[in-house]
């Protein structure tokens, strides 16, 4: 088995997530008394928040960059980044280390076109809606990305920062969500990607008037199924 190296902390909250799928994807597969081979590097949110609000991307890059080098000196295999947002870095980390990042667009992408599915309604960070590190990524899959209209691209980003990074989850702000997913599908998308790794506390499938594609869910599936490759 692989040792998976678990880049954390953004937030704790979410890490929790994949720790738990990491965990539960390795007994599914291999039974008995099996865990995942994880190393994880949890950094302070408050120093990466902190830079993204007065643009200072390149501090960021160098936390980041120095955590998944540790990581790869201790031991992992590769890398896993457990947020989305982050992955804005990914070209910034990969010049500092030699073993590889699973990237979180680039599984969901997979699933998705699986499931035959090719316009998506997308929910994320201000950063991740209106940037285009995460959606020329599911362009190039041939995926057809759909974001809210300006106000709603910021109620998502405050209720993600304002609540969920801290914890709370609102009955208010899940019924916004679902205004702006049933918006999208009036749009003609066919699904919604759950693209902050906090956004799963809010939404999940049961909640969605269209198919739900949660980053977090799918991307440390594919990190424990990765392990078990020859």
């Amino acid at each position: 088995m692989k040792t998976i190296g678990l880049l954390g902390g953004m937030s704790w909250e979410s890490t929790i997530t994949y720790y738990e799928i990491l965990n539960k994807t390795i007994v599914e597969k291999l039974g008995g008394y099996h865990s995942a081979k994880i190393m994880m590097y949890n950094v302070d949110f408050a120093e990466l928040e902190e830079n993204m609000s007065t643009g200072n991307w390149a501090g960021n890059a160098k936390i980041l960059s120095e955590a998944a080098k540790r990581l790869e000196n201790a031991g992992a295999d590769y890398i896993v980044i457990a947020t989305n947002t982050m992955h804005k870095l990914v070209p910034d980390i990969e010049k500092n280390i030699s073993i590889p990042i699973l990237h979180i667009a680039d599984t969901t992408a997979e699933k998705i076109k699986e499931d035959g599915l090719t316009k998506v309604g997308f929910l994320g960070t201000k950063f991740s809606m209106t940037q285009d590190f995460l959606h020329e990524r599911f362009r190039k899959a041939g995926l057809e990305v759909m974001i809210p209209d300006e106000a709603d691209i910021e109620l998502v980003n405050e209720i993600i920062f304002d609540e969920l990074c801290l914890g709370k989850v609102l009955e208010s702000s899940q019924e916004e969500y679902q205004r702006i997913i049933a918006y999208m599908k009036d749009r003609g998308a066919q699904c919604v990607i759950l693209g902050c790794t906090e956004i799963g506390m809010l939404i999940t499938a049961a909640d969605s008037v269209l198919p739900v594609y949660d980053t977090t869910l799918i991307h440390a599936r594919e990190a424990a199924l990765k392990a078990l490759e020859d």
